[in-house]
C-alpha cells in the first residue's frame, strides 16, 4: 500500500473524524476540490502543486511532490470512479491555525486498487481562494 503525505497536514489528514465547528460548505469548494484532483488523475502533478496553497508549496517542493505523487499513484492504475464518503467543514483543526478549511474523504476505484480511500483537505486562503493544504491516499 503506498501512501501520499503533506508533512504539514499529516495529522489533518488523520484526525478528519475529530473535526469541530463544522460549518456550511461553500459550493465552490467541491468544485475546487474536483478540479484539483483531475490534475493529478490525469499525471499533471507539476499544476496541482503550483495550484495547491501557498501553506502546501511552503511544505513540499515541487520536485518532491511530483516524486511523491508518482510513486503513488502510479501503481494504482487509472481512476475508475470516485464517490463522496464525508465532506466536513471546520475552523480549527489540530495541529493547523485557526482557519477555514474542509475536508473531503471519497471511496475511490483505481484499475488496479479495487478500494482506496483518499482524504483531500482544502483550505480558504486570504484571498477568498480555496486551495489544496494535504491529500492522502489508502
Amino acid at each position: 500500500m503506498r501512501r501520499v503525505l503533506v508533512p504539514v497536514l499529516v495529522v489533518l489528514a488523520i484526525c478528519a473524524v475529530s473535526l469541530r465547528a463544522a460549518q456550511e460548505i461553500p459550493d465552490a469548494v467541491p468544485k475546487a476540490i474536483t478540479a484539483w484532483l483531475s490534475l493529478i488523475d490525469h499525471g499533471k502533478y507539476a499544476e496541482s502543486w503550483q495550484q495547491a496553497s501557498a501553506t502546501f508549496r511552503q511544505q513540499v517542493t515541487q520536485a518532491n511532490w511530483e516524486k511523491a505523487l508518482g510513486q503513488a499513484r502510479a501503481p494504482l492504475g487509472a481512476l475508475v470512479k470516485r464517490t463522496v464518503a464525508r465532506m466536513t467543514s471546520a475552523t480549527s483543526l489540530p495541529g493547523a491555525p485557526d482557519g477555514q478549511y474542509v475536508v473531503a474523504q471519497f471511496r475511490t476505484e483505481f484499475e488496479h486498487k479495487k478500494s482506496a480511500l483518499e482524504t483531500v483537505t482544502f483550505m480558504r486562503e486570504s484571498d477568498g481562494t480555496w486551495r489544496a493544504v494535504g491529500y492522502f491516499v489508502r
